[in-house]
């Protein structure tokens, strides 16, 4: 037998994990993620990122 070659494995993202990303579209950015959620489209890249950094944050469990 010949030898096996080795692969890098893809990460697997899992249905609860978000990873956002900017995406330029004419003169707008947005945010995007991989759950499907996207941002409003921004002016302003700095925006956008705050717009994924929002959407990737925790929510805090309201106390009563």
């Amino acid at each position: 037998m010949g030898t096996v070659g080795r692969v890098a494995q893809q990460e697997e993202i899992t249905p609860l994990e978000h990873r956002t990303t900017t995406v330029e579209q004419g003169p707008f950015c947005l945010a995007r993620c991989t759950c499907g959620w996207r941002g409003p489209a921004r002016r302003a890249r700095s925006l956008a990122r705050t717009d994924a950094q929002n959407h990737t944050r925790p929510i805090a469990a309201e106390s009563l």
